[in-house]
């Protein structure tokens, strides 16, 4: 069981908490790149519960910063992004994308005092479309992380923003939990009605697979296991990699090339940062799944619908289905089993679900069980990475060396391999396509 305290430590993020501090040792995905254009005004930003604005100057250079004027507090997301920073409209102090003040017009020139004056600015660098902040106090920034992911082409790469109501923790774990597939996405499925080489048809043949779970370099992996026939296993394999990452399991092991990310803004909301690659064989890239007859499979439709971004700390990225309309639930579906859950499309159960837990799990009130061992082993992962760096300044995995992340490959296959599931695994990721290695 996790306790109170263990509940408190691995879903508080802000500054000065454990899984914070840890959580600060990373470089963490902000915005995309195309919300922030060359002197054009400043967006709100919320991470890891601070108030931020994230603006590109003249130079095209991102600039992330504590939204405060370091002179009297006023909020400089309404100031002039202009010739090289961010002007706050009150006095008319300005600030270069490192936090320094370059000029302050209101006070004669023997009294300036700008070289002595910065506001709280975090290091920023762009890659695979996206902005990512540096939030940590060390000297040195580590590595990006070296995610297969983030060697794709940029014509090759897909990329969605979606903002989650609840806890990072939460979002996540439903990401590395799969007995839940048989049941919330596929509940209302007989296996008789999907072809038998359709990989789909595994996940409901035996809706209570059987799992091995390790600790990892990069942090916890499971692969999860169903007889599929003439000697035969599937395998579904997917990977916790620090400090919130997670991976789709819903493609060909050989091609699924992806990195999910689960972003705390503070810790009752959560974006979702999903990068894949499009050459891939995968939930992103294939046709909705379908019966044998063709009729497709409800439930399992694909896109989603947004409302309109706005300037709120909150604003960006919201789906048009939320708690305040019950997700769009078809009861007349779910009671007539056309979709277990009267849900539409995987991503939108997966976000009910975890957003009807409430914004933060009582994890005191759960009953976990076996199946849940992905969970408890990811956990225990977490909260000993955090302690160890409060209590002893050991840095977590992955800051030191971002290298640990390559090995880290989710997906399904169907294999007679009758070795260890590690070796299983080795030998499929060593025959497996990489991006760049396509031709």
């Amino acid at each position: 069981m996790t306790t109170k305290i263990e509940g408190e430590q691995l879903t508080r993020t802000g500054s000065g908490t454990v899984m914070g501090e840890l959580m600060r040792q990373y470089w963490i995905p902000a915005a995309l790149s195309t919300e922030l254009e060359h002197d054009a005004a400043p967006i709100r930003l919320m991470l890891l519960g601070e108030e931020l604005i994230a603006f590109r100057d003249s130079a095209g250079r991102a600039g992330v910063m504590d939204h405060r004027c370091p002179h009297r507090g006023a909020s400089l997301f309404l100031g002039r992004n202009e010739q090289g920073g961010i002007r706050c409209i009150y006095h008319g102090w300005k600030y270069d994308v490192a936090g320094n003040c370059i000029d302050m017009p209101n006070l004669p020139p023997h009294q300036d005092f700008s070289r002595k004056v910065r506001a709280r600015a975090y290091r920023t660098v762009e890659r695979s479309g996206l902005v990512w902040v540096y939030m940590g106090a060390r000297p040195e920034a580590p590595l990006l992380p070296a995610f297969e992911v983030l060697d794709v082409p940029a014509d090759e790469l897909g990329i969605s923003l979606i903002q989650r109501d609840c806890n990072y923790l939460q979002a996540l774990e439903g990401d590395i939990d799969t007995s839940h597939f048989g049941f919330l996405h596929a509940g209302h499925v007989d296996p008789n009605d999907v072809a038998d080489d359709d990989p789909f048809r595994h996940t409901v043949a035996s809706r209570a697979p059987e799992y091995h779970v390790a600790d990892t370099p990069w942090g916890t992996q499971y692969a999860s296991h169903r007889p599929a026939g003439l000697g035969s296993t599937y395998w579904r394999c997917n990977n916790f990699m620090f400090p919130f990452w997670g991976q789709q399991p819903a493609g060909e092991f050989a091609s699924n090339v992806n990195a999910r990310a689960w972003v705390p803004l503070d810790d009752r909301h959560t974006m979702f940062v999903f990068l894949w690659w499009k050459r891939s064989v995968s939930a992103m890239t294939l046709p909705q799944p379908a019966y044998k007859d063709g009729t497709p499979i409800g439930g399992t439709g694909r896109g989603n619908r947004f409302l309109p971004n706005t300037t709120d700390w909150l604003g960006r990225w919201r789906l048009a289905a939320n708690p305040g309309n019950d997700w769009g639930i078809d009861r007349t579906a779910q009671r007539e089993n056309v979709i277990y859950s009267g849900i539409e499309g995987v991503h939108l159960q997966d976000q009910a679900i975890t957003e009807s837990m409430g914004p933060i799990v009582d994890h005191e009130l759960e009953h976990l069980a076996p199946s849940d061992q992905m969970i408890t082993r990811t956990r225990r992962r977490l909260l000993m990475a955090a302690r160890a760096l409060h209590d002893g300044s050991i840095l977590p995995p992955g800051v030191e060396d971002a290298a640990v992340y390559r090995d880290a490959r989710s997906g399904y296959f169907v294999s007679d391999d009758t070795g260890s599931w590690q070796d299983v695994y080795a030998r499929q990721l060593a025959a497996s396509v990489r991006p760049g290695a396509t031709g």
